[in-house]
Parts: structure tokens; sequence; C-alpha cells
């Protein structure tokens, strides 16, 4: 997306995001390079409410407002290429900042869309980092354990670093992929766009973000692994050594910030860029 604000002589038609506008919407994020498969599309769609653009029955843009408690995620905006510039972009950030209510908003920005979401109200707070590649075995500096683990324990950790409310997706990606969990923290493995991606990492020190990084690229050993790890917690470096490489990322933004209390935990690496 690049500009948004020329007005639109198309006919355009911004409906409900249904589950049956999955396929034409993962034919959008294929166009314009993105990995998700249909799966991604669906697990966002769990904890989200959306728009599409609809022209001539086509879905022509969808954008979605994932609602975690307090806090919202807006994600997967994307118009297509052929009506880029007719407003359509601003058109359907409008409709999922009212789905959000009085929630605070948060979104990873590609460089094309910044401008439109600073006229939003949307201020950078930091960088994401996007890294992936083959993955190596590594031995993690502490003991790391795979297997089932409390779901309240993890949702509860996983509010104080984040600050959203993400009990059921949460126990959702446990129940399909893989819960590693060590002295202090959690990770989450699952199957991803073209490989498997790890994330949230939380922890309460570095320590033991890395011991997980270490377990989950370990698990993977010579299979495609992603992390999208916040770049203020500084674990890029740690994640080359584990056989990653950058491959972009994106601009933390935020709008209607709530405060927080402090917490021992944070958050290493998001369950991905759309979902925090």
């Amino acid at each position: 997306m690049t500009q948004f604000d020329t007005p639109d002589p198309v006919a355009i038609d911004l409906v409900r995001f249904e589950t049956a506008h999955l396929p034409g919407a993962l034919a959008l994020s294929q166009a314009v390079g993105w990995p998700h498969r249909a799966e991604d599309w669906a697990l966002t769609l769990s904890v989200s409410q959306g728009v599409a653009a609809v022209v001539d029955g086509r879905i022509m843009g969808t954008a979605l407002c994932s609602l975690h408690g307090p806090v919202a995620t807006l994600n997967m905006i994307i118009v297509d290429a052929a009506l880029r510039g007719r407003g359509i972009g601003l058109r359907l950030m409008e409709a999922i900042i009212d789905l959000a209510g009085d929630r605070e908003l948060r979104l990873v920005a590609t460089e094309e869309g910044k401008p439109l979401y600073r006229k939003l109200g949307f201020v950078d707070v930091g960088r994401i980092l996007q890294l992936q590649g083959m993955s190596k075995a590594a031995p993690p500096e502490r003991a790391v354990e795979a297997g089932p683990a409390d779901p309240e324990l993890l949702a509860r950790m996983d509010f104080e670093a984040s600050g959203m409310a993400r009990a059921a997706l949460l126990d959702r990606i446990a129940r399909e992929g893989r819960t590693l969990r060590t002295e202090g923290g959690f990770a989450l493995l699952r199957a991803f766009g073209r490989g498997h991606v790890l994330g949230p990492v939380v922890a309460r020190d570095p320590g033991a973000a890395r011991a997980l990084m270490a377990a989950g690229a370990s698990h993977l050993a010579g299979s495609f692994l992603r992390m999208d790890l916040p770049e203020a917690e500084r674990l890029a470096p740690f994640a080359e050594t584990l056989g990653l490489r950058a491959a972009g990322g994106g601009t933390a933004m935020v709008r209607a910030a709530c405060p927080r209390a402090p917490s021992p935990y944070q958050t290493y690496a998001l369950i991905s860029q759309a979902l925090g």
C-alpha cells in the first residue's frame, strides 16, 4: 500500500469478513509475497473480526482486527495492486478501528503503510525483526522441557508480558503445535508459512529466552524456522547462531496506548506480526 487518499471511482463494497472469503484473501496475500497458508489465515480469523473490499464479487482488499481483551492488533491489511491509491486502505482501516472500540491498537507496519497509519494517530514504538532460515541444533543453556503445560499459567505469563488476554489462542496453538517450558518462561512452536514459527517466546530474562530459542531450533534442526523478534530485546544475533538470517520486518506502532503495570516477563518473540 502506498497512497490511499485519492477518490475511488470504482464501486467497492465493504462487507464483514467471513470464512467464505478466505480463498480470495489467501490469493491476495500470495500476490504480495506473504507466506501465509490457508491455515494461517484461519488461525488469525479465529480471534478476529474484519472487513473485505469486494468489487464485482472479487475480494480486492482485506483487514482484520484481532481482539485480545484490552488490546486489539490490526493486521492482514492488503489492497489489490490494481486498486491502490483509491482510498480503499483508508476505508478498511477506519472500519477495523471501529471494530476495535476503545481498545489499545497495535500493528506492525510496512514502510509503505506507515504514512497512512500515522495519519490515523499511530506512533512508532520499535522495530520487529523477521529472521528465518534452516535451523541449527544448539544446546540450551538451561533445561527445557517439551510437552503439555498448565494453560492458565501460560496465559498469565503471556498477559503479564504483553498486556493481551489470549488464553484461547494460546491453547489452540499449544494443541496444534508444541510447547517448550523452562524455569521462568515458555515458547510455542507451530507450523506456519514455509515451515514453522517459534512464538511467542515469553520469559523473565534473556537467558531463559535464549534457552527456549535454542530448544526450538534444535527440535527443527535442518528445517525452515521463522522468528519475529522485537529489536529492543537484542536477541537477533543469537538467532543468527541458530541458522536464521534477517529477512525483513516492520515497525511496531500503537494508538491509544493504555498504561501497564510493571512485569518481570517480556515477549522475546511474537506469535506473529499479525497477532503480536
